[in-house]
């Protein structure tokens, strides 16, 4: 009996603390009340904040949204065989312009075998070497390095044809339809040439992909899609002067003797102060035109490569 008042007892003091218990919560400012409100807009809020950084942390790839063919490539490489891009057509193709005597060239190499074996039976890579005049030790030098993927001496007709290959390495991306969907120029991490080729193959990859137009970055005669030019200023011009000075930069010849016109010539080589200094002078001519006196046609002149067998300048190793 006592045990039975001693429960009652316990029960009625539960009773009492859960009733001033609601009594508070009853009580309690709204203040409060809205600020457990808030707390889960507020994490919300916090995870896409996370999820913005870490996208931005995030390493991109780019790849030209109307990509080019690539440019038929026929040649032999240092044993004799017969060397066509038709030939790895369904394949993702590294092609890599480069020579001996290039520090950068020779220090991506190890890597660049590595690749080829990794993903030899959906990759090939291609060594184009661009200034080496002795085949003989060319063979050599690419027997003692190991390298398992083909090498040929680099024609003229070839080097022109991609651009003129102004600095080496330089190492265009094709895709298995045999259109070039990015350029490389100078000395680059080969674990972005691997990144970039198994998102191509539609393999799992730590990178966002997006695409860009190709405004010569890729190809010379597509300049005339660009609306700036390395060391060009044309923000103060007007849009009709900015598009009068294009016309004009996609028109003339440079006098340097690349034989491209001045805008092909100021993305092929920004260095060239010949075409740098001539630019800027359309620039400051442009500036002097009333918006009535601009091109009544708004589409820039198409630029083209340069014309005839014209020797390509000796390419030069960037880092």
């Amino acid at each position: 009996m006592g045990r039975m008042r001693q429960c009652g007892k316990s029960l009625r003091i539960a009773l009492g603390v859960c009733s001033l218990a609601g009594l508070g919560l009853a009580l309690m400012p709204l203040e409060s009340h809205a600020q457990l409100q808030q707390q889960p807009q507020k994490q919300h809020q916090q995870q896409q904040q996370q999820q913005q950084q870490q996208q931005q942390q995030q390493l991109v790839i780019r790849f030209v949204r109307d990509p080019d063919p690539a440019p038929e490539l026929k040649a032999k490489d240092v044993n004799g065989n017969e060397l066509s891009l038709e030939a790895y057509k369904g394949k993702v193709v590294l092609l890599n312009f480069w020579a001996t005597w290039c520090g950068p060239c020779r220090a991506e190499i190890p890597s660049l075998i590595r690749i080829q074996e990794a993903y030899k039976d959906r990759l090939q890579i291609i060594g184009m070497d661009v200034d080496d005049d002795d085949e003989e030790q060319l063979r050599e030098f690419v027997k003692d390095q190991g390298i398992n993927y083909p090498v040929a001496m680099t024609s003229v007709p070839v080097r022109l044809a991609y651009g003129g290959i102004g600095a080496l390495p330089t190492v265009f991306v094709i895709n298995q339809d045999s259109k070039v969907v990015q350029k490389h120029v100078g000395l680059f991490n080969p674990a972005l040439y691997e990144i970039e080729a198994r998102a191509l193959l539609g393999l799992p990859v730590p990178a966002r992909v997006e695409t860009f137009e190709d405004t010569g970055e890729v190809f010379l005669k597509h300049a005339d899609r660009a609306g700036m030019l390395p060391g060009v200023d044309t923000s103060k011009l007007t849009p009709e002067q900015r598009m009068a000075a294009l016309h004009k930069l996609n028109a003339e010849t440079c006098d340097c003797g690349c034989r491209y016109t001045l805008a092909q010539c100021r993305i092929y080589d920004p260095a060239c102060n010949i075409s740098k200094e001539r630019a800027a002078a359309v620039v400051k001519e442009s500036a002097k035109l009333p918006a009535k006196d601009a091109p009544e046609n708004t589409t820039v002149p198409a630029s083209s490569e340069p014309s005839g067998p014209a020797d390509p300048p000796k390419p030069r190793s960037r880092k």
